[in-house]
């Protein structure tokens, strides 16, 4: 009787044993989970970012395109001293392979036609903090009633880490007005319609532009085949040619507005570090009312320096910035270990919301909206960002209410607020030194 009492005790022991490992390897492996589930490695940005300028002008079309020079880097190599960057000699041993790169991926084209533009230059700029490699073409001008169309095919063949998360921001320019649009996912074709400016015609409210998505059997072809009703016009004095975008098609072609919604969501969920603070803030339990106090304080202060941000506001250089934010996840999550009771967290997340928002806003700022768009623009990408939010919160909040109640959930913080502590600590003296 008393040998099978042992038994008993034993067993029970050994099953919370296993159950105790579980929940700490759960833990343990939920931030990398996270981190992994939405990319490739553990770089915080992992978002591959170009920005298309062209400028239809009387004499000739000006088109530039930039890239970011990681994305160029992982595709092309070329960083010869091993530097983590590209300088003026090595950019010139890749010029002929990143001439023949961007020609074959990035297509202009007038009626169906491909364009074959005269290449300026192939340069090394800053936009913003950040270094591209920018490419620069001169096309003809081109008169009213033709139909132009870019089709960017860059990274659809590629298994490179850039394309996993890569973003087209397109500007066209023409007099003193302005067209945006962001093509990403299949929508990597736009179409634009010249279009005389009739006299008495009032002008149209103008809108982000519309990313028309390119069809599997058209990768130059048909895309201007249904002739488009203009969705937005850029007018200029006298009758000179006007850009009017294509408008969406009804195979689901998206809208400025949900193109920007789908470029707010891209980023918070290719910001590994911004979804880690927010695992950091919510693994300590805690009552409904502190979490939604802690969601209510990130949404509000993010929001808020966003728009400032965005508006010119408010300028920090982007080192500080995402150091900051790195150093935001490590403060919490040492907090997690070291803090018996968790007090004013809502405030604490207030403080440093405004320092994410600020790393929100970088994108819109190198993309440099113009006035007429940016309310809009603005509206629609911080919304991107409250649904994905909202979502993980909402999938987070029932995992952790049920492993709170589990025995050994106080181990499990521990081990898992090491792990994040780890991963931010890496990015704080990523950013501060490399």
């Amino acid at each position: 009787m008393q040998e099978r009492s042992l038994n008993t005790i034993f067993l029970h022991l050994m099953t919370l044993k296993t159950k105790s490992c579980a929940w700490i390897l759960m833990i343990i492996m939920l931030p990398g989970i996270l981190l992994f589930s939405f990319g490739n490695g553990v770089q915080a940005h992992a978002l591959s970012a170009s920005f298309t300028q062209i400028s239809f002008n009387t004499t000739e079309t000006d088109m530039s395109f930039s890239l970011d020079m990681l994305s160029v880097m992982e595709s092309m190599g070329g960083d010869s001293n091993h530097d983590g960057a590209l300088d003026e000699q090595e950019l010139g041993a890749l010029h002929r392979r990143l001439e023949e790169w961007i020609d074959d991926s990035v297509v202009l084209e007038m009626n169906q036609r491909q364009q074959e533009g005269e290449l300026q230059s192939i340069q090394l700029e800053k936009k913003g903090d950040k270094q591209v490699v920018t490419w620069t073409y001169r096309f003809p001008a081109y008169a009213a009633g033709q139909t132009i169309s870019l089709n960017d095919g860059l990274y659809t063949q590629s298994t490179a880490p850039a394309g996993t998360s890569y973003v087209n921001l397109l500007t066209a320019k023409q007099g003193g007005q302005v067209n945006q649009a962001v093509l990403q996912g299949k929508d990597r074709t736009w179409i634009l319609l010249l279009s005389e400016d009739q006299g008495g015609q009032q002008a149209q409210e103008q809108q982000p532009a519309l990313a028309v998505p390119e069809k599997p059997q058209a990768a130059a072809g048909n895309q201007a085949e249904a002739a488009p009703t203009p969705a937005s016009t850029m007018k200029s004095e006298g009758s000179s040619p006007v850009v009017k975008a294509a408008p969406a098609s009804s195979n689901g072609a998206a809208s400025g507005f949900f193109s920007f919604f789908k470029l707010g969501m891209h980023h918070i969920l290719t910001g590994y570090d911004h979804l880690l603070f927010l695992l950091a803030l919510l693994l300590r339990k805690q009552t409904f009312k502190q979490y939604a106090a802690i969601i209510s304080a990130f949404t509000i202060a993010h929001s808020l320096t966003l728009t400032m941000a965005v508006l010119g506001w408010v300028t920090l250089p982007s080192r500080l910035v995402e150091s900051t934010i790195a150093l935001s996840i490590c403060y919490v999550a040492l907090e997690n270990i070291f803090r018996r009771e968790i007090k004013h967290r809502a405030l604490l997340t207030f403080a440093f919301g405004l320092i994410h928002g600020l790393g929100f806003a970088s994108i819109l700022q190198e993309m440099e909206l113009p006035k007429s768009h940016l309310a809009i623009s603005l509206v629609s990408f911080n919304l991107g960002i409250e649904v994905i939010q909202l979502s993980i919160v909402l999938l987070l909040f029932p995992v952790l209410k049920f492993f709170h109640q589990a025995r050994i959930s106080g181990a499990s913080i521990r081990y898992g607020s090491v792990t994040i502590t780890l991963l931010g600590g890496f990015w704080l003296f990523e950013r501060l030194f490399l």
